[in-house]
Order: C-alpha cells, then structure tokens, then sequence
C-alpha cells in the first residue's frame, strides 16, 4: 500500500512524536533486513519504512510546502512494490574506498544476477532502476522490485561471475515479506 499525502505530518509535529514512531519503525525493519555475504544488506520496504524515510526527510530538510511533500511522497512511494510484487533498497557497504571504488566497477552488471528464490524453487530476477548504475560503476545503493505474485520467498541469491552470495530468510522473515506481499 503507497502512502498517501494526508498520512504525512508537518515536521514540527513530527518532531514530537519521532522517538516512538523511529522505535516502532526498527522493530518493523528488523525481519525485513536480510544480510547476504560479505557487502550486502537487503531491505525490503513496506508502508511504514517508506513513510519513516518521507517524515525523516521532511524532517532533516524541514520540508513544509505542498508540492515539494507531495514530490517526496512520490519519490519514495517508487521504492514499494505493487501488487504481488516486493520492494527493496540493496546496499552495498564496503567500508575501505579503493576497495568499494574497484568492486563497484567490476559489479556494474550485479543487479541482473540478483534473484528471489521462493519455496518451490522458482527463481524470481530483480527488477532494477537503470538510472542507478552509471557509465563506469553501480552506485552502492540499488532499488530493486521482485514479482512473486503468490509466491513465498525463501532465499536472497546473488550468482555473479565475480561475486556469488546467498542468504536463507528465517520463518519470521518469510512472514513478514509475505505480509508486505497481501498488503501491496
């Protein structure tokens, strides 16, 4: 389910109510995070992450007229899937630079190796944002969709020629997918 503009406060009013809302927003995110190998870290984004990151950046930016609200409820809204379908932000965390710099570079191509595994074995592609990956290298933030319809995920796969990774998701992790998947 997107968010919607009269979801979203006025960041003074915000401001009162963020330390429950952020602690309430953790809890939430926490079976959503699947770390996968060495670099990678897999969010999937649901109503309530999306609406955190909106009221965070009206918030830091101190965001009050209407049209520029409405362009970050936009904004991130592209970040959650659509019916039958989930949503996710992939960060890359390499902390050494030179190291992230050439990895970056050689990883362009990664996110067509990213892949859902459901429980019968199916194997869902991302779905990927084009504009996130430059002439030369991968930004080190991607944001992916996979369509699995009815479909429960099972596993996060990366199969790159350069980079292999996979991560099987706990019961907690498949239900809480499952349940951005009947809200979507």
């Amino acid at each position: 389910m997107k968010v919607q503009r009269n979801e979203v406060l006025p960041y003074n009013e915000y401001e009162k109510i963020r330390n429950d809302f952020r602690n309430k927003i953790l809890a939430i995110k926490e079976p959503r995070r699947i770390h996968c190998g060495e670099f990678f870290t897999f969010l999937f984004e649901n109503h309530d992450t999306v609406l955190y990151q909106i009221q965070e950046m009206i918030r830091t930016e101190k965001i009050s007229h209407e049209k520029d609200i409405q362009f970050e409820v936009d904004t991130y809204n592209e970040l959650l899937g659509d019916k039958g379908e989930l949503g996710c932000t992939l960060l890359i965390e390499i902390p050494d630079k030179e190291q992230r710099d050439l990895l970056l570079s050689e990883w362009k191509d990664l996110p067509q190796y990213i892949f859902l595994q459901t429980e019968d074995g199916t194997t869902i592609p991302a779905q990927f944002d084009k504009r996130q990956i430059g002439k030369d290298r991968l930004s080190s933030v991607q944001y992916l969709k996979f369509p699995l319809g009815d479909k429960v995920p099972s596993k996060v796969v990366i199969k790159h020629p350069k980079v292999e990774a996979s991560a099987s998701l706990s019961k907690a992790q498949q239900a809480a997918l499952l349940k951005d998947l009947c809200e979507s």
